[in-house]
């Protein structure tokens, strides 16, 4: 027999779950992708860079990258993989932003006035963050290789991708289920990453509206969103940006390891603590603004989309 408890606490949770969140979680990282996809692919096109793959171009900086680029595939090749990443991007934070806010209002019983502390927030973007990984790690990986296809190499034709639901279809047709999964381990320790950082923008958000006497869910200004924003997004890329390296090079089509571990010895080995840190210039230029723009999209139309909705239900 099924514990009444456990039923009843399941619904509870499901009775937190808005789609406002998700609608505002998709407009923030559909807007941020938009603007600033080819720093991502410079950022892969870096990471995978391991000094022993011929086929891979080498660029002297991120200005070389961007030159390099467009001169030999068009400014079309600065967008390489921006559907995927759209689409990815856009999921990604849509379900997140859904299953983190659902979590953290069951836990707090239904009141969002009530603070959390760290290892509450943490543990509530953890277990979003793990979810939202089970439903687009196989974007991601059709992102990443459309990313490292490269105008002037040949590539098997099963290894050539039209686009996404190609890349989705080849994949899995010559690799399985566990192509689709490729560098889902190190991407299950990128769940710290954002674990870290909406603990960050969380505390950051509570401490502040503590310190002014206010409840901790008051809407805030742009420039405070953009402000808690940027400083958790640094705190957090700092700290766990090697992962990133790894879960790019497993999914690279150009070179195969025999799992993660073998990734981190291999790079280790050949490049050292600074293979673990490739691309991390152009990332930190990319995911600080990208991050800025989608907390603030997101804490805007959320806000936008209940207080209508608060409104509607007056009304009616």
């Amino acid at each position: 027999m099924k514990n009444p408890n456990t039923s009843s606490s399941k619904l509870a949770l499901l009775s937190h779950i808005k789609y406002e969140h998700l609608v505002a979680g998709i407009s923030g990282g559909v807007t941020s992708t938009l603007i600033l996809h080819p720093l991502d692919l410079i950022k892969i096109r870096f990471a995978v860079n391991d000094g022993r793959t011929a086929t891979v171009p080498r660029y002297d900086g991120l200005g070389s990258a961007f030159v390099t680029i467009v001169k030999k595939e068009g400014v079309r090749g600065l967008y390489r993989g921006v559907t995927p990443n759209v689409w990815g991007s856009g999921s990604a934070w849509g379900f997140y932003f859904l299953f983190y806010n659902a979590i953290k209002t069951w836990i707090q019983g239904g009141n969002a006035r009530t603070p959390l502390g760290p290892g509450l927030h943490m543990l509530a973007a953890a277990e979003a963050g793990i979810l939202s990984l089970l439903m687009t790690n196989p974007i991601w990986v059709v992102k990443t290789r459309l990313c490292l296809q490269y105008s002037e190499e040949h590539l098997a034709d099963n290894k050539r991708y039209k686009g996404m639901v190609d890349g989705l279809t080849k994949i899995y047709r010559t690799e399985g289920i566990r192509g689709l999964y490729r560098g889902f381990v190190p991407g299950m320790f990128g769940v710290s990453h954002g674990a870290l950082q909406f603990m960050t923008y969380e505390e950051m958000k509570n401490r502040y509206n503590q310190y002014r006497n206010l409840p901790i869910d008051i809407k805030l200004t742009s420039v405070e969103y953009l402000t808690f924003a940027a400083v958790s997004k640094l705190l957090a890329a700092g700290a766990t940006y090697p992962y990133q390296v790894i879960r790019a090079r497993l999914q690279d089509q150009h070179r195969v390891y025999r799992g993660a571990w073998h990734c981190v010895t291999e790079t280790w080995r050949h490049e050292g603590w600074r293979g673990f840190y490739k691309g991390l210039k152009p990332n930190l230029i990319r995911v600080i603004p990208a991050t800025m723009i989608t907390f603030l999209t997101y804490e805007n139309v959320s806000h936008f989309m209940l207080n209508r909705g608060k409104e509607i239900k007056m009304s009616s």
